[in-house]
């Protein structure tokens, strides 16, 4: 069973930066299929960074410019890089990665961004 726990989360003012992190229980080296999703209150999850392919992201319109998702397979940790937080940004950040067939999501991190 693959366990994926995200942490990095937390209080922030506009403007600020967080970095969360998902670190797998299971190799990533193959992994591809690999994304950043968040929920707001009252609001569905929505994808914010996925990996493509040849190594390219795409991201959220709202986010574009603003966060980078990125990996290091020598560690099994998937990052998000946020910049310039606004509070709409606010929400639980979940992790989700693709071993075979099988979806794996993390707990989810808390991001709350301050005006």
């Amino acid at each position: 069973q693959v366990q994926l726990v995200e942490s990095g989360g937390g209080l922030v003012q506009t403007g600020g930066s967080l970095r969360l992190s998902c670190a797998a229980s299971s190799s990533i080296f193959r992994v591809n299929d690999m994304a950043w999703y968040r929920q707001a209150p009252g609001k569905q999850r929505e994808l914010v960074a996925a990996f493509a392919g040849g190594g390219s992201a795409n991201y959220a319109d709202d986010v574009k410019g603003r966060f980078t998702i990125s990996r290091d397979n020598a560690k099994n940790t998937v990052y998000l890089q946020m910049n310039s937080l606004k509070p709409e940004d606010t929400a639980v950040y979940y992790c989700r990665l693709r071993w075979g067939l099988y979806y794996y999501w993390g707990q989810g991190t808390q991001v709350t961004v301050s005006s």
